[in-house]
């Protein structure tokens, strides 16, 4: 019997000639940055029928909701231990997708707040096949590199990929990059930390612990404020993250520098994965009982609060969050408690009541500067403490879909002019729906 010839592969050789030249790509709407702000924009989009791109600089689609492990949902529902949810519309999609699935949700209730635990590799996932069944088109891996304005209006966006340049003209753009990227390279004014900057955090997962031997957070603190000198940790208080049943915990217990320098951000996000490390080995060696046999599983990307943001048509100010005001362009909800990550020892956490809530304004989203440009999530306009209560996932998925609506309304006309009424009817379960789903 005759030996099968080896499969061969025909090959051809190549060699750059001249000038790349850029893949151009058109869109109604143009979506940079796909965290939570991101893709709740993207799906809210192709939901009313725009053609969509949505853009990451990372080759996955999720940003840090998925890539950092941040594990938490915050902010999608009222105080108290059984409160209502703020955040619908693509919210109710992904939780009601999630909760099918066996330990990719789950439900803390209280004492102040309800936040809800989730499994990363299920919201990727999710994300992943929403996006692909609503039609839009991913670019994945794509840094934004230049922005072209004309007048207030802009006009494109240019991105490098390891594949080769890509052009996207779009009608109006969200940027939901975490970092106003696309308003600081459309020339438009952005605001900076004067002197303290936001701490990030990396997050790690840890695999097999023993939950019944787990500390409780009052322990876990007092022990860290006892000896985490000795084990070099910066961050003297930590959380973790655990979904009963699987053995996993996400360990939230960092505290790292998060520059806009490209050498100095890549030196703290090194400095991180260190400090996890030591984090890790406080553990093993403080709670062996529960973390003895543990193992980190993954580190996540670089978790980031707050970098740079936009100059909107108004700042939201810390008064205004405790204030609980109601403004007359209100379009997103919260009563997460201001949670300022200042300092590198600990962070300020002041929570409100049980009936507080406060509001995130369309003035905060759109860029003063620009007509087809509406910002959402952590790059909106407002003071520091005022936006360390309004960046976490509930109402960064509330603003993506206000991004996404008042786009579609402004069409080719100026964001700064829309019927503010006509876009508060779209988002009304966003803004004053209040049945509990307990």
């Amino acid at each position: 019997m005759a030996e099968a010839a080896a499969p061969t592969t025909a090959t051809r050789t190549v060699k750059r000639n001249g000038a790349a030249v850029a893949r151009e790509i058109g869109a109604d709407i143009c979506v940079v940055g796909s965290g939570a702000a991101g893709y709740a924009a993207a799906l809210e989009a192709a939901r009313i029928g725009r053609k969509v791109v949505l853009v990451d600089g990372l080759p996955a689609l999720g940003g840090q909701a998925v890539n950092s492990i941040i594990g938490t949902f915050c902010g999608l529902f009222s105080n108290g231990t059984h409160g209502y949810q703020f955040t619908h519309l693509v919210a109710d999609d992904m939780l009601r997708a999630l909760g099918e699935q066996e330990n990719a949700l789950y439900y803390r209730h209280g004492p102040h707040t309800t936040v809800v635990y989730y499994d990363e590799i299920a919201l990727g996932r999710w994300i992943e096949k929403s996006v692909q069944a609503a039609g839009i088109t991913p670019l994945l891996g794509a840094i934004l590199r230049n922005v072209k304005v004309d007048g207030r209006r802009v006009q494109e966006l240019e991105f490098a990929t390891r594949y080769g340049d890509v052009k996207v003209k779009a009608t109006g753009y969200v940027d939901a990059s975490g970092d106003a990227a696309l308003s600081w390279q459309a020339g438009f004014s952005c605001r900076e930390p004067q002197q303290n900057r936001v701490f990030g955090t990396q997050m790690v997962v840890l695999e097999n612990i023993d939950e019944a031997n787990q500390p409780t957070r009052e322990e876990l603190s007092a022990r860290l404020k006892e000896k985490g000198e000795r084990y070099g940790l910066l961050r003297r208080e930590g959380l973790a993250f655990v979904i009963p049943g699987r053995g996993v915990a996400a360990m939230n217990m960092t505290h790292v520098e998060t520059p806009l320098d490209p050498l100095e951000a890549s030196e703290k996000a090194l400095l991180g994965k260190d400090q996890a490390e030591r984090a890790v080995h406080f553990l093993q060696s403080e709670f062996p009982q529960c973390f003895g046999k543990a193992r980190v599983r993954a580190y996540g990307f670089p978790g980031i609060r707050q970098t740079r943001w936009i100059v909107g048509r108004q700042q939201l100010s810390v008064d205004d969050v405790r204030n609980g005001t109601r403004f007359p362009d209100a379009v997103a909800r919260t009563s997460w408690p201001v949670e300022l990550h200042d300092h590198g020892s600990g962070h300020h956490w002041h929570v409100f009541p049980e009936d507080h809530v406060h509001y995130v304004p369309l003035g905060s989203l759109v860029p003063a500067d620009g007509d087809n440009v509406v910002a959402a999530g952590r790059c909106i306009d407002a003071d520091v403490a005022a936006l360390s209560s309004v960046r976490v996932m509930g109402p960064c998925m509330a603003m993506g879909a206000a991004a996404a609506h008042a786009l579609d309304l402004a069409g080719n006309g100026s964001v700064h002019q829309i019927d503010v009424a006509a876009l508060q009817k779209r988002l009304t379960d966003n803004l004053d729906r209040t049945d509990k789903p307990w």
